[in-house]
């Protein structure tokens, strides 16, 4: 796992230790930052359930102008630091949240912060689409008017999706209609 483009372009990164986070593979990784290229510089970008970090990292290597992290892990959150420290971003423009999903929500809503992107990686084996419907309402308090949500999913698929790109097992689900209109998602 590494970082594929940008400032800290080929950084290796470090996965928390255990078995319950699954990195996103470098090939769904980069096809996801092919499709945002034209929105990321700039962009105010939020990793929930960030494991790693390896999203919002990236983001951030390639010139989001911040990139806030969510896991309730301590592990999670432990790598992150480590990953941020490794890669240099470790300035202003990255945040921590280790919280629930649920809880750094309302944070941040009650902060009045919107993202422009928000990259939504449950574990797999405890998001059904009902549940997954059901945190994505919740993330539209914190969603830029223009904003994408985007949640990256195993088997999921919801109706609010306007757009799917599959990498081997990964599948990203682009949410907001308007925002997917905005850029046209390469085959």
């Amino acid at each position: 796992m590494r970082v594929i483009a940008g400032k800290a372009r080929r950084t290796a990164l470090v996965a928390p230790d255990g078995q319950n986070t699954r990195p996103t593979s470098d090939r769904a990784k980069e096809g996801l930052f092919n499709i945002l290229a034209p929105e990321i510089r700039a962009a105010r970008f939020l990793d929930m359930f960030c494991g790693s970090g390896a999203i919002g990292i990236e983001a951030l290597s390639r010139g989001a102008a911040e990139s806030v992290f969510v896991d309730n892990s301590f592990l999670a959150i432990h790598a992150v630091r480590k990953n941020l420290s490794k890669t240099k971003l470790s300035d202003s423009k990255a945040e921590i949240f280790e919280t629930t999903a649920e809880d750094a929500i309302a944070r941040l809503a009650a902060q009045n912060r919107r993202f422009d992107i928000i990259f939504l990686d449950p574990p797999y084996d405890s998001y059904n689409s009902e549940s997954l419907r059901q945190i994505i309402d919740k993330l539209r308090k914190i969603l830029a008017e223009d904003g994408v949500i985007i949640a990256e999913t195993e088997a999921a698929d919801l109706p609010e999706a306007t757009q799917t790109r599959t990498y081997g097992r990964t599948k990203f689900l682009f949410i907001n209609a308007t925002r997917a209109q905005q850029f046209p998602i390469p085959k």
